[in-house]
């Protein structure tokens, strides 16, 4: 009986998981448009984001370039609950956290060293083909800097 129980139990919060996955309109691949975007020089860039169901989780998976245009790709895994979690890939940070702030947006912060170095938000266009990520925050050398990314649904 104790088996069965919490085989429900763990299916139900699966489910819920998956629920709020399907629901939440960060989910998908987001593709940089260039064009409408305000990048500086040597600021790492992220040409492709995805946003997945992990279980109960969120896999967020980048793929760009770096300040000084190497390749990199990044992964984080964990809830929009404001908590830090291990953020691999990116030289100027380890971890990252994000709140969701209403239905379309979510605040974040990149840490390194438990120091916070970048702070954004991410805001889903009402129709839901849009994201804009507005960032600010010092670069890997210590610099102040600030950018805006528009990404198109994919």
């Amino acid at each position: 009986m104790k088996r069965s129980l919490l085989l429900v139990l763990g299916l139900c919060i699966f489910g819920l998981g998956i629920a709020f996955a399907a629901d939440n309109p960060q989910m998908g691949t987001w593709k940089l448009n260039e064009a409408k975007s305000k990048i500086p020089a040597g600021v790492m860039k992220n040409t492709t984001v995805v946003y997945a169901a992990d279980g109960d989780n969120i896999k967020v998976t980048t793929g760009g370039t770096t300040g000084d245009g190497k390749p990199v790709h990044t992964e984080w895994t964990g809830k929009f609950d404001g908590k830090d979690y291990p953020l691999t890939g990116d030289p100027n940070a380890d971890s990252r956290s994000y709140t969701q702030v209403n239905d379309r947006t979510l605040s974040l912060n990149n840490k390194k060293d438990g120091k916070v170095a970048i702070t954004g938000r991410i805001v889903v266009s009402k129709d839901g083909k849009t994201r804009t990520l507005t960032t600010s925050g010092k670069d890997g050398s210590g610099k102040k800097m600030s950018s805006t990314a528009i990404y198109d649904k994919q």
